[in-house]
């Protein structure tokens, strides 16, 4: 099972036949799947995406089972691989370690270790699940919130907000201040940290009573997850 499907009458080049082919590209199709199943598995996704991964071990798979040993085939494809550009915006640490398990399972059947493919992909996915089904690194940033603070120009805002701040958050840093209406009013950013999720309602009506009933908005705080 763990074997190669390819024979190797020598070590520079392999004997590629129809039936290993297909049966590495069909495995490499369907652990595909497996992992786009696994991808959407409680979290959003995107169609594209999603089908691309799903693609993208046969893929791999059938350019790697073309070189198959060849060296001037190799270099022929790493040039044309490198003739590619991709244009899209580089995705979120997640999509990026997902497609390097694609490429890797795909590379595994393109070698004809069925055997080894199937199994990386169900100890890796199988970590994968455990970990998104545990909760596994949803730290802090399920509290972390924006919050946005307008008040008029003639409000001393420095030391306006604190108590409130320190009685509803666990943590507040002031991260930018700007004026709009034409100068007439302040806009305050901050970074906060909510003690109570369930208490941004009464945070809420305690800074109205401060600014004067003018705009005030709490986001969730965007975390940096691009590699």
């Amino acid at each position: 099972m763990f074997d190669s499907l390819y024979s190797t009458a020598n070590t520079t080049v392999s004997t590629l036949s129809l039936m290993p082919f297909v049966t590495s590209v069909a495995c490499a199709l369907v652990l595909g799947l497996v992992l786009a199943f696994v991808y959407c598995y409680r979290s959003r996704h995107n169609k594209g995406f999603v089908m691309t991964l799903a693609m993208l071990p046969a893929i791999v798979s059938v350019v790697i089972s073309m070189v198959n040993g060849n060296v001037g085939t190799g270099v022929a494809v790493a040039g044309a691989f490198s003739l590619v550009r991709f244009r899209s915006v580089p995705g979120s640490a997640r999509d990026i370690g997902f497609i390097f398990l694609a490429m890797v399972v795909g590379l595994v059947c393109g070698m004809g270790y069925v055997g080894y493919a199937v199994l990386t992909t169900l100890i890796l996915a199988g970590g994968f699940l455990v970990y998104q089904t545990v909760g596994f690194g949803s730290g802090s940033d399920e509290t972390d919130r924006t919050l946005c603070i307008t008040v008029p120009e003639d409000l001393d805002y420095t030391t306006l907000f604190d108590d409130v701040l320190r009685t509803y958050t666990t943590y507040h840093g002031l991260l930018s201040v700007k004026t709009t209406n034409m100068g007439s009013l302040y806009r305050l950013t901050y970074n906060v940290g909510m003690a109570s999720p369930s208490a941004e309602r009464a945070f809420i009506d305690e800074l109205r009573c401060r600014n004067g009933n003018l705009e005030i908005s709490i986001s969730r705080q965007e975390v940096l997850e691009q590699l």
